[in-house]
């Protein structure tokens, strides 16, 4: 156990606990009916292959890559091919890709009307974990967090060793595959050592002497939480460990150790309706079928972390506060949290893992049918959701300019008069990303 306690990791999915974990629940519920096709004929792993003696037992088809022992995990050996073992092929390389140049794709996740089930797509492998040009300030940012703020931002409980290793190696075959002209890892030929170098830090790390948590922490600037099947219970899941810097208004400290049931003990009619479909989704979750999807709000600036006890959080959370009159348009963000949620194969855990992407208001200004949606949603959308994303603080602001840029695309003719306002066809992409995203970023 790491001798600084690690906070929770789950509720960093979106600014507001219960909000995120809503929204998460609602996506998995819908995902059970795609993801259960999926599986693989019997007498096959994730991965589709035949099972060998040490894979899972028979029943385990039900209950994916759950019931390996410590030694039967350590028997893998260390940085085994997650790809096989998955099911899940590791990222093309992207040589062209420039650290200092490089933007997040504009994901835009506007979902109207709100009686649409909470949307999520299969992940797609090259960008499970994506780096942008905010990558050195962003990590000695996260650094700083943990200085301060510890056990309330990373932390792993006795059992959860194998899983972070695990979740560490598969991190680092990524990064080294996709990014192999920034990052590359050396194994001593008799594997009692790895090393670790990024050289976008110019850095190397021996990763035997870090936690894998901390390995990722100086790394990979991405939350993760790690869950894994309670031994002591009849199998529900359980928050272990994380790293968690990106959470406003509460922390990872307040929900470690708890099962999915006792985080979402305050969501109202969570223990009658959704906590058996919920454990359900979770012990069947294969390997092979990883997920993501997006929440989003509008803020004042760039709030990265905004623990539970700060003023700030209070106001952001609540909804009040006072409006700035002074607040212009380009001084507001829509903050994107992109979320991925995949079982990892041998230890068995089910991981969240979630970035913070901030981009300007103004953006929207040339994307078709983005400033109509985002103002019908402020506008029509229920007002307990929008209190619950905290967007009221800057809708003084950014109402007038949706408005007006709506009215400016109507009359140059990116949308279309009388079109019905709804999710982007190509969701979370507006018409033409792909362009604008390769002419801002160079490549």
């Amino acid at each position: 156990m790491l001798s600084t306690p690690i906070p929770s990791p789950l509720t960093a999915l979106v600014s507001n606990p219960l909000y995120l974990w809503l929204g998460v629940l609602l996506i998995l519920l819908s995902a059970v009916r795609l993801l259960l096709p999926l599986r693989k004929p019997k007498g096959r792993d994730a991965a589709g292959t035949p099972p060998r003696s040490i894979s899972p037992k028979p029943r385990e088809k039900d209950h994916p890559n759950t019931s390996r022992t410590a030694a039967e995990i350590a028997a893998f050996g260390r940085f085994p091919d997650y790809a096989k073992l998955s099911g899940v092929p590791l990222p093309k390389p992207y040589p062209e890709f420039d650290i200092h140049k490089a933007l997040p794709r504009p994901y835009r996740p506007f979902r109207w009307a709100y009686h649409q089930t909470m949307s999520f797509k299969k992940l797609e492998p090259d960008w499970w974990l994506e780096l942008e040009n905010t990558y050195i300030s962003r990590i000695a940012q996260r650094k700083a967090l943990f200085a301060q703020h510890g056990s309330n931002v990373l932390q792993a409980l006795p059992g959860s060793e194998a899983a972070c290793t695990e979740l560490m190696e598969m991190a680092l075959q990524f990064l080294v595959t996709r990014y192999p002209h920034y990052f590359t890892l050396t194994q001593s030929s008799t594997n009692a050592s790895e090393i670790l170098t990024n050289k976008i830090l110019q850095k190397s790390f021996s990763i035997r002497d870090h936690h894998p948590l901390h390995v990722l922490l100086e790394n990979i600037p991405e939350d993760f939480a790690i869950t894994l099947p309670s031994p002591t219970t009849t199998g529900d899941y359980v928050f272990v460990a994380g790293v968690i810097c990106s959470s406003l208004g509460w922390n990872l400290a307040t929900k470690i150790g708890k099962t999915l049931s006792q985080i979402h003990a305050p969501v109202p009619d969570y223990a009658e309706k959704m906590s058996k479909s919920m454990d359900r989704f979770f012990s069947k979750l294969p390997c092979n079928a990883p997920i993501q999807r997006g929440s989003w709000g509008l803020e004042h600036g760039q709030p990265l972390y905004m623990p539970a006890d700060d003023d700030d959080a209070h106001t952001h959370l609540r909804g009040g506060g006072v409006q700035d009159p002074l607040l212009k348009p380009e001084d507001v963000f829509l903050r994107v949290d992109w979320q991925t949620l995949r079982r990892i194969p041998l230890s068995g855990a089910v991981v969240f893992n979630f970035k913070a992407l901030f981009t300007r208001l103004d953006e929207f200004r040339d994307e078709p049918g983005v400033p109509a949606l985002v103002l019908e949603i402020l506008e029509q959308g229920k007002r307990s959701l929008m209190l619950y994303k905290g967007t009221w603080h800057v809708e003084h602001v950014a109402v007038p300019a949706l408005r007006a840029w709506k009215e400016e695309q109507l009359a140059k003719g990116l949308v279309q008069a009388g079109c019905e306002v709804a999710t982007l066809e190509a969701y979370p992409w507006f018409d033409g990303w792909r362009g604008k995203w390769t002419s801002q970023q160079g490549f």
